[in-house]
């Protein structure tokens, strides 16, 4: 086919009459033609890939900055959750430490407390067999004169005689209650 196209070319020459040079060749004008063209058509096909890759760039560089910001606003807030946490778990320390310290106060009232009603029915208890103690013993002391001045009523009869003995024995023995009570 090259040696077709060529004797093509070589045919068209003698019929034109002879070779302009260069610039009369036609293939010469379409080659400059498909440069010119290629040229301007990688310009602007280069102007458009640079303006997408700097929009690209500029979307990553966004992109890495808003990422910075967010790591940044990240470690802010995980230092203000661990001080927040810090503090929680000091002040909850601090309610232990109290409520520990209220439970030993509270255990020392209710045994002090203890103690003392322990201390306070022991004395009533005490006070109670005193009493009964006291009762008991005034029954037998008012059962002892009673039962001392039956014995003497009985053998101041016997033994003395009626008369005026009997007056005087009579006066004696109404006065033995309140002399021995």
């Amino acid at each position: 086919m090259g040696a077709a196209w060529a004797a093509d070319k070589a045919a068209e020459k003698a019929v034109e009459g002879g070779d302009h040079g260069f610039f009369g060749n036609p293939e010469t004008w379409v080659a400059i033609a498909f440069v010119l063209f290629v040229v301007l058509l990688g310009k602007i096909l280069w102007t458009k890939v640079t303006e997408l890759l700097d929009k690209r760039s500029a979307a990553i560089a966004q992109a890495l900055a808003d990422a910075e910001r967010l790591r940044n606003e990240a470690i802010a807030a995980k230092a203000a959750a661990e001080k927040t946490l810090a503090q929680a778990t000091a002040e909850a320390e601090g309610i232990l430490t109290h409520a520990r310290e209220e439970v030993g106060r509270m255990q020392a009232r209710a045994a002090t407390s203890l103690q003392h009603q322990i201390a306070l029915r022991e004395q009533q208890a005490l006070d109670r067999i005193a009493q009964s103690e006291a009762a008991a013993s005034k029954q037998v002391r008012d059962t002892a004169v009673d039962v001392a001045l039956n014995a003497t009523r009985s053998l101041l009869r016997e033994q003395v005689g009626s008369g005026k003995s009997q007056d005087q024995v009579d006066q004696a023995i109404a006065e033995l209650p309140r002399r021995l009570h």
